[in-house]
């Protein structure tokens, strides 16, 4: 996609003429996992009388004049913080619709078991009861389950440590909520991300409108290609290990009830040593094609050790009155020297 030069961000939703008109900066944060999306709006209230109630739902489109909008999706006012000298107020909304009332007790401890079952069969009935519509991708929703407690955690803590458990994302968008792999070309609510290309000029410097700029890490805890899980065999009475990928192997000490979640525990954590092994943070102008659990492509105007596919992990995208608009981008990367392709 070619970017245009005037970058334009538009609110729409409650209160959008107001938001629109004393706008002085926004960022919008696209995070891959279990955070939600969240959008921070800075207002400018000189000359008003009293606080603005800003409640509801607004949404969010940015691009450029040139080139067209992207609508970013919709987001729940939760929090309002004022200030003086000058008088502004910053506002937070979330992706994720929980309100204060919680009319469904979606933040209510519980204590409860669960199993023999499926992850699938799990998420859709935690998420339904609280009127969600669930979405798991099919080789998630198949992983066993023998047995899981549930254990005065909220139905949403609960959720979250069965995604951190198997290396899986569950992720609220709007009344949506999703479950699937991480690293994954389609977005967790099911749109088609496109593969973003980044060039880097051949004049690339500060304060330039293209300036891109990026650092790379290769994490030492990584090195491992391996996990090694337990479970107990309760006929034989002993406890049993099962190994996933190669050696070096990482043990993971806390046993699984049974031999089908030591191997899907194991093959989640290789997944996740995998991905962790390059990670790459880039600073380059905003571009609204850019989303969480997408891929930014490195074309050949990069070094050689940086070219490829990366995943994107994180986009924060960022703007003010004096119309900048940049994003910030963490991705993960298997192998940054693969060649980088439409």
């Amino acid at each position: 996609m070619a970017l245009g030069f005037t970058p334009v961000v538009e609110i729409y939703g409650a209160n959008k003429d107001l938001l629109n008109q004393r706008l002085i900066s926004w960022e919008h944060i696209d995070a891959a996992g279990i955070e939600s999306d969240q959008l921070t709006l800075t207002v400018d209230l000189e000359g008003l009388d009293g606080l603005p109630s800003l409640g509801g739902k607004i949404g969010l489109k940015v691009g450029y004049r040139e080139t067209g909008l992207v609508d970013k999706g919709q987001f729940k006012v939760t929090r309002l913080t004022p200030s003086l000298f000058p008088f502004r107020l910053t506002l937070v909304a979330t992706s994720a619709p929980f309100s204060k009332d919680d009319e469904t007790g979606f933040k209510q401890r519980r204590t409860a078991s669960h199993g023999p079952t499926t992850l699938g069969a799990l998420f859709r009935e935690l998420v339904s009861r609280h009127g969600f519509s669930p979405r798991v991708a099919p080789d998630v929703s198949l992983i066993r389950i023998e047995h899981i407690d549930q254990s005065n955690e909220t139905d949403m803590g609960f959720v979250s440590r069965l995604a951190k458990k198997y290396n899986v994302v569950a992720k609220p968008y709007d009344d949506v909520y999703v479950l699937a792999r991480p690293g994954q070309t389609k977005s967790l609510s099911g749109k088609v991300l496109a593969n973003v290309i980044l060039s880097v000029t051949s004049n690339n410097r500060p304060g330039d409108h293209a300036f891109v700029s990026a650092t790379l890490e290769e994490s030492a805890r990584a090195q491992t290609q391996g996990c090694t899980t337990c479970y107990w065999d309760g006929a034989a009475c002993v406890q049993r290990e099962v190994k996933t990928g190669m050696a070096p192997f990482k043990t993971v000490r806390q046993p699984q009830p049974s031999e089908a979640d030591a191997i899907a525990v194991g093959e989640g954590e290789v997944r996740k040593m995998l991905r962790q092994k390059y990670k790459v943070k880039i600073t380059c102008p905003g571009d609204p094609q850019l989303a969480a659990e997408g891929l930014v492509l490195l074309d050949d105007t990069w070094p050689d050790f940086m070219r490829g596919r990366w995943s994107i992990e994180k986009v924060t995208a960022s703007g003010n009155r004096e119309n900048s608009y940049r994003c910030v981008i963490d991705a993960a990367c298997l192998d940054p020297k693969a060649e980088a392709k439409d």
